[in-house]
């Protein structure tokens, strides 16, 4: 008789702790999810975005949907439709088009580098800017730098794995 009530006490002992332990739970969860959205006294957010060796810095606030890159207009700065497609995809994802103004200054690297770190900026800037677009930027990619670079040439080497011509005689 006196194991069975231990034992009942002891489930009850488990069911009072393991109902703690979810109140905490909750809590913590409730703590984390709420996330402030940094923004500057202008109603800018600011973010770095980064592709093979170009770094661009992006700002966004609300707008009519202009992008300027340099002080140029989209269109002027990138003039091949691909690359003016690939920084309107964060916004388009975020279902955000028309509603933000970009103001990027971008170095280092070509064109397609240039504009895959903007695109980065823009989304990392988006998600400061507006918490609640995290999850639908994530899921498109847009967040996660791309660490692809260019590979390093080797002593011996015409380029990075390019030999030179073999001569047998």
């Amino acid at each position: 008789m006196s194991e069975e009530t231990s034992l009942e006490e002891n489930e009850k002992a488990g069911l009072a702790s393991l109902s703690a332990l979810k109140d905490e739970s909750e809590q913590e969860s409730t703590l984390v999810s709420i996330v402030e959205p940094k923004i500057d006294e202008l109603g800018r957010s600011y973010a770095t975005g980064r592709r093979k060796n170009a770094a661009a810095r992006v700002w966004v606030k609300r707008g009519s949907g202009n992008i300027m890159i340099n002080g140029k207009i989209l269109a002027e700065y990138f003039a091949r439709p691909v690359l003016q497609m690939l920084l309107v995809q964060p916004l388009q994802a975020a279902s955000r088009e028309g509603e933000f103004d970009v103001f990027a200054t971008v170095k280092g690297g070509g064109l397609s580098g240039q504009a895959g770190a903007v695109r980065h900026g823009i989304s990392r800037a988006l998600v400061n800017f507006e918490p609640g677009l995290r999850p639908p930027l994530k899921a498109g990619g847009f967040l996660t730098r791309d660490p692809r670079v260019v590979e390093r040439k080797k002593y011996g080497k015409a380029k990075a794995r390019r030999s030179f011509q073999f001569s047998k005689r």
